[in-house]
């Protein structure tokens, strides 16, 4: 028999244990058992998954919840068990036998609530199993995945929309921790929601402090950074496989319980190393973004990013898993110039052009805020349409330790100028990094071709490194001068704004760049050579594949202080690999042809960066 709304408070304590509701809880739970569709935004830790669940209890019939990782699914459904309450899941981690089992007792009415992936609803015969298994309520939960435009995109999501037509009186609730208002549209119109209820929660998590620090020698950084919290539990998130790996091994090689997460590990191995987080046996997880969906740890104190994220909306989420207690989290962003430049390596990889302009365009967010002088809570909650209350937080690095200032008015009158220049000669805009070599005077095939070395702008922005111009150029575009243009290719243009400040000379005041420059003064260790990120790491996994074949370690080919100098110097052939450290006679007749192979394959699609020193 159903449970009216006004019972929902004694459901709520006897099952959960909980003696009030969290904002909003409440009035979603009685919307959708008033029968209307609902969309909710909660940010993570905010309590949506109860949303669905004290619903379900109040409901006769069984509640389907449509989820994207087994983990996930696993991880709630033990919680609802644990509770009492009659859930189960399917899915591909399940053997025959078990999954058959559970099949019949959903045949015979036995569990409450469903937990399923959204292809398996799609599968032969589950229209007819819907049909028959009284479904009372369709939970879509991390519903941003039915946007392009949301941080995790999944194609399957988008064929939910089927089942309102197979289950046409069934309501329909969408759930996420983060999404943009247009990613709120995207969802509201994918999923088909009939006139929903709509509810918002703040995004401000006030008990999370956000800081963002160069990035310069990580390892060490990271230990600093916990070994002032050697008792708490935190996640560090990392880029690729390699890179969890690898921090996950220097840690635990200096006495810190840390373990590795990532889709490259073995379904045990990584079964074993969540169970062991999430029983505190080990404090440190280092893991890819796949870590953390549905792992509701609310002891994790803190949140190192490794490597620059590839959007907001995923920042915000993986920054999320920090205070769920509401107890004090910390959040801190290892930031450089050279994870822009691999991100956007692999954003040119990408083939469909809509779905490099999205990426494009998110990495410019995330760089943005990264960079930015302004209030980091500040800047979080607008990209989600929310207005912080207030000039400073007191819980970021840039409300306690404001950065400095200085008269940009000289450099920024030579890129505004030179972007100009380069519409008005060629009819036609260029990117960042053109503008860049443009204005320091690069000997490339593009200038050549396209004449931009007769521009009065070319070469005038010697006095500044590719970095620091850079840097110039993303710091205008946040002051609205300069915009990046719509379609396939990002050139930038000149804002209205921008046009009348060249016009007018005015003075403008840019905010001095993060930088560590006595670190880059002490003396040299292996990973402080400054060189080209990108080649480097082609080379890394050149030497990874031949240490492979010849079973050794990486380094028995070559440690990474003779990798970063040839990613410095550019060697195209074996004669060009004098004075490269680490390369001995013997190596060099065996590999030095290899890598310098891999060097000019590089070089026919990338261009020479120059360094300092």
């Amino acid at each position: 028999m159903a449970v009216h709304s006004l019972d929902l408070d004694p459901l709520l304590k006897r099952t959960f244990g909980y003696g009030s509701f969290r904002p909003l809880q409440r009035e979603i739970c009685e919307t959708t058992l008033a029968g209307q569709d609902v969309f909710a935004l909660l940010p993570t830790g905010g309590g949506k998954s109860l949303c669905f669940q004290l619903p379900a209890l109040a409901r006769p019939g069984l509640t389907v919840v449509v989820s994207p990782l087994i983990a996930l699914m696993k991880d709630q459904v033990d919680a609802l068990q644990a509770s009492g309450v009659a859930a189960t899941f399917l899915n591909s981690s399940l053997d025959g036998d078990e999954a058959r089992s559970r099949l019949r007792g959903l045949h015979r009415g036995e569990y409450k609530l469903l937990y399923v992936a959204p292809e398996r609803l799609m599968l032969e015969g589950w229209a007819a199993n819907l049909k028959k298994w009284n479904v009372d309520c369709l939970a879509i939960d991390e519903a941003h995945c039915v946007s392009e435009w949301g941080h995790d995109f999944r194609p399957e999501y988008r064929q939910i929309a089927k089942l309102r037509d197979l289950l046409p009186g069934v309501p329909v609730m969408a759930l996420t921790a983060t999404a943009t208002t247009r990613v709120r549209a995207d969802i509201i119109t994918h999923l088909k929601l009939r006139d929903p209820a709509v509810f918002v929660a703040s995004f401000n998590r006030p008990n999370l402090t956000y800081r963002v620090i160069p990035k310069d020698q990580p390892l060490k950084q990271i230990i600093e950074f916990i070994r002032k919290r050697e008792h708490e539990c935190g996640i560090v998130y990392c880029a690729s496989r390699a890179a969890t790996e690898r921090v996950a091994e220097g840690l635990a090689g200096r006495g810190f319980a840390a373990r590795p997460y990532h889709a490259g590990l073995d379904a045990a191995e990584r079964a074993r190393n969540q169970e062991q987080f999430l029983r505190d046996d080990t404090r440190i997880i280092c893991a890819t973004i796949a870590f953390g969906m549905g792992i509701n740890k609310p002891n994790v104190r803190w949140i190192i990013h490794h490597d620059l994220p590839k959007n907001i909306e995923g920042y915000y989420q993986e920054t999320g898993r920090a205070g769920r207690d509401g107890l004090p989290g910390d959040c801190l962003l290892l930031f450089s110039a050279g994870d822009i430049a691999k991100q956007t390596h692999f954003l040119d990889e990408i083939t469909d052009a809509q779905e490099q302009q999205i990426a494009r365009a998110q990495l410019r967010q995330i760089v943005h805020y990264a960079e930015s002088s302004g209030c980091r809570r500040s800047e979080l909650l607008g990209y989600f349409g929310e207005k912080f209350p207030g000039d400073n937080c007191a819980a970021c690095d840039n409300c306690l330790e404001p950065r400095e200032t200085y008269d940009g008015t000289l450099a920024a009158q030579k890129f505004l100028s030179c972007i100009y220049r380069i519409l008005q000669n060629s009819r036609f805009g260029a990117g960042l990094n053109h503008i860049i070599e443009v204005l320091t005077g690069a000997d490339t095939e593009k200038i050549r071709r396209w004449g931009h070395d007769r521009l009065t702008t070319y070469g005038i922005g010697a006095d500044l490194t590719r970095p620091q111009w850079a840097a110039v150029g993303r710091e205008l575009m946040r002051l609205g001068y300069v915009t990046v243009a719509e379609g396939e290719y990002a050139t930038l243009e000149l804002t209205e704004e921008g046009m009348a400040v060249l016009r007018a000379r005015t003075p403008i005041t840019l905010t001095k760049p993060m930088d560590l420059p006595k670190a880059r003064r002490t003396a040299r260790r292996e990973g402080d050579i400054e060189c080209d990120e990108i080649l480097f790491d082609r080379l890394r996994t050149l030497r990874k594949q031949l240490a492979d074949e010849r079973r050794v370690p990486a380094y028995i080919i070559f440690g990474d202080t003779t990798l970063r100098a040839m990613a410095r110097q550019y060697p195209e052939s074996v004669d060009d690999m004098d004075g490269i450290p680490g390369m001995g006679e013997k190596k060099r007749a065996e590999f030095g042809e290899l890598f310098a192979n891999e060097v000019a394959a590089y070089l026919r699609t990338n261009s020479r960066q120059p360094f300092n020193g």
